[in-house]
């Protein structure tokens, strides 16, 4: 702090003592860049501390307020003790200036370089500024054109002078010339805030050099020009701290389109005006109202021509309402919620938006189920559009867009919005109704299990309880042979009854219902023919159609592994995270394991497409892997 601090005072003391020797256009430039870029500099140190591309702005500012006073100190009339020399400070580390300013273009948003591969390039920029440097020190060649004296001339000055002349337009082109290239081939590949960054920088630019050409060619003075050159200060200076950063892309767009039509509509009146005029040999009064109704009769059809093209400049190509509708059907082999997210990237790409929330649920309680992009957040605010998602004429949730700030959604727009919306309406309509299917043939697998545990369960095990006591008393009575049939037909009772039990708890098993996820897969190891490796990190309840989908899930592996597979051993792992819950079930068997119609794995995937799940089989000569991630939103 107490560094800038000192560069800020002694930056200001240069400046304020420069513009208070006098006035002096020529030097104008430099002392308004010494103040903008020192201050923008500053500042952007002070809140980011340790950003480079602040310190270079202190450096370019602080160059040129040496430059300035120097040369501000050796123009005024008088002359001040010591001018030559004082002057002479001011002149010849031009060259260096240059070269440190391109850097601090090349250099920007972030300080740093595009790649390594432009070290080079500064170093050779920096070793032929230094070059020129020493010569305009030792042999004051850049004096005369600046209307100072020199305070010395050494010897071989004509050659100097000579090869000076030579390599300083071409040296000075490329101290120009490669910034810029460095620009443009970094505004190409930016994405996101940094191309914003970038395209505030270049518009500050392109104003100030509209308004520099407009002096020399209209005012014929330079002098509007230069009052402009804070401006790219400042705007780089919002740039690199992101304020109000989104703001640039409407602006740019703006300016793109009335620039244009502008300069159309300026030459064609002019063109009608002058090319008719001229083979009538007269304008009168009726060219201008002929012009004038030409340019009102083409001007809107032109605007919207401008606009797109506008828009394609600023941001990049949109696809038309139809395109966007076709392209989801890439997402329809997906599950619903791919599907989801396919309808919110379709609406971005379709109206530029910068942000776009699926929702379902009605107006009270709205639940996100999709997003473009994946860190969309959406608060209220008046640049945020929600169309409402409609099915059978019912809300079913809403479809919310953010454009960039300035914009709205055009009638077009809306309507590609609408007809979106209404498509994610059918989704989560078979979505729910997939849900709603699952949790009543839960539901009525519970009812069957209670059923047969309750009722044919019980009756058979007191019916194989009297047929011990029929067996006790035949023996009792020394009838041997009916006392060998009864027991022979209370074990095949004993063992329907087993069967029926292990029915019953693959129809839907009660410790799931009662102790949880992590119990019943317990239960399922246990009870495997294979050994098993259970690993279970279900630190919750989760919703019981997925408990379920995640316990059949490990049945019906380990079910394969054992009956179809060879398997010697298996692996269960489910896991809660961020995504949803994970499910895996491995095993080291023959492998060999497809998705067939009407067998259990089909059953499983359109289980597990109904939770927005995909089921991935593995299987190969080193066994078989079937894995899922349940969304558990």
């Amino acid at each position: 702090m107490r560094r800038s601090a000192a560069i800020g005072a002694l930056v200001a003391v240069l400046v304020a003592g420069g513009f208070a020797l006098g006035p002096h256009v020529a030097n104008l430039h430099n002392g308004l860049i010494a103040a903008s870029f020192t201050a923008v500099g500053l500042f952007v140190v002070r809140r980011r501390t340790g950003n480079r591309e602040g310190w270079l702005f202190v450096a370019t500012g602080a160059g040129h307020a040496v430059m300035f006073a120097g040369r501000q100190y050796a123009l005024h009339p008088g002359p001040l003790p010591g001018a030559t020399w004082i002057g002479w400070l001011g002149v010849w580390p031009l060259p260096v200036m240059l070269v440190v300013i391109g850097l601090t273009v090349m250099c920007f948003p972030a300080g740093r370089l595009p790649s390594p591969g432009w070290r080079p390039v500064v170093v050779t920029l920096a070793a032929v500024a230094v070059v020129l440097a020493a010569v305009s020190a030792l042999w004051p060649v850049e004096a005369a054109r600046t209307g100072l004296s020199a305070p010395f001339e050494l010897p071989g000055a004509g050659p100097a002078a000579a090869a000076y002349r030579v390599a300083r337009p071409i040296a000075y082109l490329l101290f120009q010339l490669i910034p810029a290239a460095c620009v443009v081939v970094r505004l190409r590949w930016a994405r996101g805030d940094e191309a914003r960054q970038l395209r505030w920088f270049v518009y500050a630019v392109a104003v100030s050099a509209a308004v520099m050409v407009l002096g020399l060619t209209v005012l014929r003075t330079p002098v509007p020009g230069t009052l402009t050159v804070p401006l790219v200060a400042v705007a780089a200076g919002a740039a690199i701290l992101k304020y109000r950063l989104y703001d640039i892309d409407p602006v740019i767009n703006r300016s793109l389109v009335w620039t244009a039509m502008a300069a159309l509509v300026t030459v064609g009146y002019v063109t009608v005006v002058t090319g008719a005029g001229s083979l009538v040999r007269g304008h009168g009064t009726l060219l201008p109202l002929l012009a004038t109704a030409i340019v009102a009769v083409v001007f809107e059809p032109l605007r919207r021509r401008v606009q797109r093209l506008a828009d394609r400049l600023v941001y990049g190509h949109r696809a038309s309402p139809y395109e966007a509708l076709s392209r989801l059907s890439d997402h329809l082999a997906g599950p619903a919620g791919g599907l989801l997210a396919g309808i919110c990237a379709t609406a971005a790409d379709g109206v530029g938006a910068r942000e776009v929330v699926l929702y379902s649920g009605t107006a009270g309680e709205l639940r996100t189920e999709a997003m473009w992009p994946a860190s969309a957040v959406l608060p209220p605010g008046d640049d945020l559009d929600a169309i409402p998602i409609m099915h059978d004429g019912r809300v079913r949730g809403a479809l919310a867009v953010r454009k960039a700030l300035g914009e709205s959604l055009t009638t077009a727009e809306r309507k590609l919005i609408a007809d979106l919306a209404a498509q994610a309406g059918l989704v989560l309509e078979l979505r729910a109704t997939a849900k709603r299917l699952i949790a009543a043939g839960d539901a009525a697998r519970r009812r069957l299990e209670r059923d047969l545990h309750d009722g044919a369960q019980q009756r058979l095990v007191t019916v194989a309880m009297e047929l011990g006591a029929v067996v006790r008393s035949a023996s009792a009575a020394g009838s041997a042979g009916v006392a060998a049939r009864a027991d022979a037909v209370r074990m095949q009772l004993l063992e329907a009854t087993a069967e029926l039990r292990e029915m019953a708890r693959g129809l839907h098993p009660a410790v799931l219902t009662q102790d949880g996820l992590e119990a019943a897969l317990g239960f399922l190891a246990d009870r495997s023919a294979l050994p098993v490796r259970l690993r279970v990190t279900v630190d919750r309840r989760l919703a019981a159609e997925i408990e379920a989908t995640a316990y059949f899930l490990v049945s019906e592996g380990l079910t394969n592994a054992a009956k179809h597979a060879g398997a010697r051993h298996a692996a269960v792992r489910a896991e809660l995270t961020a995504a949803g819950l994970a499910v895996e079930v491995a095993d080291d068997g023959t492998g060999g394991a497809v998705v067939q119609p009407g067998a259990g794995l089909e059953g499983l995937a359109d289980r597990l497409g109904a939770l927005d799940a995909r089921l991935t089989v593995t299987s190969g000569p080193s066994g078989t892997c079937l894995a899922t991630v349940i969304p558990c939103g």
